[in-house]
């Protein structure tokens, strides 16, 4: 039988760093061989273990314990450090190291050592602050679940199905203990906003669901600057450390942003004008929160390209996730004709950036089940 699932990636409309230090922010087929595969099917890359020497390696785990979202210990990394290492990486890919630790954990911990091919085709670019990380965990661990048996679903209904409260619960914990492998001390936001989808307001593992009344559409700018997560959420922590009190202020300023900019997205909006007023506001919001996040160090001069840019438009822009290269967002007001928007997206791509218009506030995880063509 072949499981599919998949996962949204996200943008952070505010909040980005300062979550961390507690403000607000708003496909597995399985085969007969004693292998355990995993291919990286968009970079053309493949790697497999034997699950004889995994087994071997990882025989102190006992398990699996797919109900029981587990830390990795000390140990459990020095053991599978070992399997990463037996693998070869491209050099500017290496980066993709800490998913595959990431991956032989979460295998290892939900299914134990059965043979699989695990084959991850992604829609999200890698490394630019839209989640890809965290909808690789999602979706990963989405699949395994639903081949362990430990979660409700129909696996006679047709197409995409999604996961009961309690399930997605259990889901989005293995997702957290996931990225936790991957970025250090990650906030908690990309796999919650993965797993459950739509917007959510999100304070120290907290989640609030926020209903927009207004559709709201984003210019999505990807710089291709690559950048490290951890190394710039570790920044942000040494410049805490250097300036306690002024990082303090920023953090609470940032914190009042989130909660103002969750409470307008909800407010209704009963005709055009007053569309008009609350986007201008949110607007407003997102240029605050970029100027904050230059004070937290994570802005980058190619960000700061895009902001010229879409300034000249009148249209505010501010970076989505850790900073320093990535991506980039900038709302787009109903209003605006798709000939200011074409003229946008077109001076942006003529400085070697890809854009892209999309919608916020979808479906979260989905998992499908069909037999193996």
């Amino acid at each position: 039988m072949e499981i599919k699932a998949r996962a949204p990636g996200k943008v952070i409309l505010a909040g980005e760093h300062a979550v961390v230090h507690g403000s607000t922010a708003v496909a597995a087929s399985i085969e007969n061989d004693d292998t355990l595969k995993l291919t990286l099917k968009d970079l053309g890359l493949e790697f497999s273990w034997s699950v004889g020497r995994i087994r071997e390696t990882l025989s102190h785990l006992g398990g699996p314990f797919p109900l029981t979202p587990t830390s990795c210990s000390r140990e459990t990394i020095r053991s599978i450090s070992v399997l990463v290492e037996e693998q070869s990486f491209p050099e500017a890919r290496i980066e993709l190291a800490t998913g595959v630790f990431a991956f032989i954990w979460l295998y290892t911990s939900i299914q134990g050592f059965k043979p699989a091919t695990v084959v991850v085709i992604s829609d999200l670019p890698v490394g630019a602050g839209l989640g890809s990380s965290a909808a690789f965990c999602v979706s990963l661990i989405a699949t395994l679940l639903a081949h362990s048996d430990c979660v409700s679903l129909d696996k006679n209904q047709q197409g995409w199905l999604s996961y009961g409260d309690s399930d997605l619960d259990l889901l989005n914990k293995w997702a957290f203990e996931g990225e936790k492998i991957i970025h250090g001390k990650p906030s908690g936001l990309d796999n919650t906003v993965s797993t459950y989808g739509n917007i959510i307001k999100f304070r120290s593992g907290n989640l609030t669901p926020i209903k927009s009344n207004t559709p709201l559409k984003m210019l999505i700018t990807n710089t291709k600057v690559g950048r490290n997560t951890k190394a710039l959420v570790g920044g942000v922590s040494e410049r805490t450390f250097r300036h306690p009190y002024a990082m303090s202020s920023v953090f609470n300023a940032v914190d009042s942003i989130s909660k103002e900019l969750s409470t307008l997205i909800e407010s209704p909006a009963p005709d055009v004008l007053s569309v008009t007023e609350k986007e201008e506001k949110l607007q407003e919001l997102m240029e605050m929160n970029q100027g904050l996040l230059q004070c937290m160090g994570v802005s980058h001069a190619v960000i700061e390209t895009v902001l010229r840019t879409t300034l000249k438009y009148r249209l505010p822009s501010k970076l989505t996730g850790a900073g320093g290269g990535g991506c980039v967002l900038t709302l787009l007001p109903a209003l605006l004709s798709r000939t200011i928007v074409d003229k946008v997206k077109t001076e942006l791509e003529s400085c070697g950036f890809q854009c892209w218009v999309a919608g916020i506030g979808g479906n979260g995880v989905e998992v499908c089940f069909g037999e193996s063509s």
